[in-house]
């Protein structure tokens, strides 16, 4: 299924964390934190501004990324979970 965003909205895949410590212990699925980190997928065309001309976006297909921890909506694509949101819930890109 192909998604396209809308306006200055991203679709973006979480990274995957470690499922063991460092000392080779395993993590449950109950003790981890959601990863707030994550792939840009696919970007929107930008953002409207109030004298109708559209303002590119900072962010592009391929960046990794951080966002809040509740930013953004998740929704299922083929059975993967993405996550939805703003350019404005970027805090930062990863380099």
């Amino acid at each position: 299924m192909n998604v396209r965003p809308l306006q200055d909205r991203l679709l973006i895949r979480r990274v995957e964390e470690e499922q063991k410590t460092r000392g080779g212990l395993f993590i449950p699925d109950s003790a981890k934190e959601r990863p707030l980190v994550g792939h840009v997928i696919a970007v929107g065309a930008g953002k409207r501004l109030e004298d109708g001309s559209i303002q590119a976006l900072d962010v592009k297909e391929g960046d990794q990324i951080l966002f809040g921890k509740y930013a953004g909506t998740e929704i299922h694509l083929d059975g993967v979970e993405h996550i939805i949101l703003s350019e404005d819930e970027v805090l930062g890109v990863v380099s």
